[in-house]
């Protein structure tokens, strides 16, 4: 395999499933949420549910193109997660952003390294390279949201 593509998968497998230096994780942080936590709205923010679902949203459409599939990701449907009326409906949400997140780890491993530099489905979206590296940085970026949301949430000093 690839030396970058086999970093890239890691930094990757990191922010979903641990290791990386911020010690912060998708999978940790999420078994720490109640459904409640993932459904309540704190003012003009979004929920943690709606928040995982948006980060997997791009996992999943990303993992399609790796597929060979063509790009079909629209902003419009990043945040449209089902209800969540339960603890099941809340461990099923989280249950399959972790097996997508496992899946899109080894699609990545798979990739020849010679595709990095190349175009991703189109010029106008840059390489796979920027892409990749983008879905991380997106996970990372929402992980952050995700965990001061739940620390308000746990503390109660929102109102």
């Amino acid at each position: 395999m690839d030396a970058q593509i086999k970093n890239i998968a890691k930094h990757f497998k990191e922010v979903y499933f641990g290791g990386n230096w911020t010690t912060v994780n998708l999978k940790d942080t999420l078994s720490q949420v109640t459904w409640l936590q993932a459904t309540t709205k704190i003012a003009d923010l979004n929920t943690i549910a709606r928040l995982t679902y948006h980060i997997n949203y791009y996992v999943k459409e990303v993992s399609k193109v790796l597929q060979g599939e063509q790009l079909q990701a629209s902003d419009k449907l990043s945040f449209d997660v089902l209800p969540i009326a339960c603890a099941e409906d809340w461990k099923q949400l989280v249950d399959q952003v972790l097996e997508d997140g496992a899946q899109f780890a080894l699609l990545i491993e798979q990739l020849p390294g010679t595709s990095l530099y190349t175009d991703f489905t189109d010029p106008k979206y840059g390489s796979y390279y920027r892409n990749l590296h983008g879905i991380i940085e997106h996970t990372h970026y929402h992980l952050g949201q995700i965990s001061l949301i739940r620390k308000l949430l746990v503390t109660g000093d929102y109102h």
